[in-house]
């Protein structure tokens, strides 16, 4: 699921906050920095809210977003990004998957080269994969 940030600029850095989300924010000192820091204040924001029992809202979409006259303060003057929601479960789960032996090949060697594990390695390539989109 992905949902809308605003993003700010103010005189020192940018910040990011979610409008399904009031009180969850972060800031960054370049765009790429705030939304990697907003997908992480996201994810720890909705893990409070599991913890403590509440509903998680489901994501609106931009127009929603842009048709609530109760946003129009808070999202004047900002950009709008779409922000990945990327839970940890504290828990891997072994999957079948089928991939081109030449890219598992490359892949192992990579991996191998990183010191990490070919579980790892694609579990840290997807996480990136999705957060960039």
């Amino acid at each position: 699921m992905r949902y809308v940030s605003f993003i700010h600029l103010d005189e020192t850095c940018y910040g990011v906050s979610f409008p399904d989300f009031p009180g969850c924010v972060s800031v960054g000192d370049t765009v790429d920095e705030a939304v990697k820091r907003g997908a992480e204040a996201l994810a720890f924001h909705v893990e409070g809210l599991r913890h403590d029992g509440d509903p998680i809202p489901l994501p609106r979409s931009i127009d929603d977003i842009k048709g609530d006259p109760d946003l129009d303060d808070w999202r004047r003057g900002a950009d709008f990004v779409l922000i990945p929601l990327l839970l940890d479960r504290g828990s891997s789960r072994r999957v079948n998957i089928s991939i081109d032996r030449g890219l598992l090949e490359a892949i192992d060697d990579e991996a191998k080269g990183r010191r990490m594990t070919r579980s790892a390695f694609l579990a840290t390539a997807a996480r990136n994969e999705i957060e960039s989109t």
